[in-house]
């Protein structure tokens, strides 16, 4: 994968690319970042990116000329790529669109800044995406959010394939609580259930805490979820207030 970030800060994605699973990924080959310095691509001697709105109002406009100019460009290298715009109003970035992106080739991500950027930049714009509802002074700490969710999914980026299976939303619940050593810590113990040996009744275990944690935290989830069988039967147990021993016990399970 080949991704392009037009961005008046290059510096500002340095660190993101040197460290953890994104600088694996680097050396891998698995993945190349290029940020394009929009003030490259400007036309006089202060290298301006901004400029006022036209009919006035508060705040500066990020110009057109240097982000036709920057994605010609690429054009002229042979790049065709995804192109997507941070804006707070863009459709919710999630992790379905993630597993999305990790199937493109080349990615293109245009960081906002200021009020914006020209709304005539948008015909160069595949999809307007947003990591959330509130505001940020620029769009490169989206990008970097954007990114780190995607790269991750490339195959054999992470040292584990499996563990992207059972990521929280991988398949539209919570992910499952997880502990290691000590058993005991400050009186709270691990659930005996996860060391019983049995894998079996460890993955039931496991899908009733996603389901239960998922309630509490997310239960708008659960109604997209596609929930199975036994899913929509511990949902119940839940629900009302019974313990996975009584479902274990209730239903005969060994």
């Amino acid at each position: 994968m080949k991704i392009y970030i037009f961005t008046i800060f290059p510096e500002y994605f340095e660190c993101f690319k040197n460290y953890g699973i994104v600088s694996k990924a680097i050396k891998q080959g698995k993945v190349e970042i290029e940020t394009v310095n929009l003030r490259d691509f400007t036309k006089d001697r202060h290298r301006t990116v901004d400029d006022v709105v036209y009919g006035g109002g508060p705040g500066m406009l990020l110009k057109p000329e240097p982000i036709f100019e920057a994605y010609d460009y690429l054009k002229s290298k042979g790049v065709n790529p995804y192109t997507l715009i941070t804006e707070p109003w863009g459709e919710k970035f999630n992790q379905d669109k993630a597993k999305a992106l990790s199937k493109k080739e080349e990615i293109l991500i245009i960081c906002g800044r200021y009020e914006g950027v020209d709304e005539r930049v948008k015909v160069l714009v595949d999809e307007e995406v947003s990591i959330g509802d509130f505001i940020l002074s620029g769009g490169e700490p989206a990008v970097l959010v954007i990114m780190d969710a995607v790269i991750r999914l490339l195959p054999e980026v992470l040292s584990d394939e499996k563990s992207k299976e059972i990521d929280s939303f991988s398949d539209g619940l919570i992910g499952y609580s997880n502990y290691t050593r000590p058993y005991e810590y400050r009186g709270m113990k691990v659930p005996d259930v996860l060391l019983s040996g049995n894998h079996k009744l460890i993955q039931l275990y496991r899908r009733w805490d996603q389901l239960q944690k998922t309630l509490k935290k997310r239960p708008d989830l659960l109604e997209k979820a596609n929930l199975s069988d036994i899913d929509k039967k511990m949902l119940n147990y839940i629900i009302y207030g019974k313990s996975f021993e009584d479902f274990l016990k209730e239903e005969k399970v060994d």
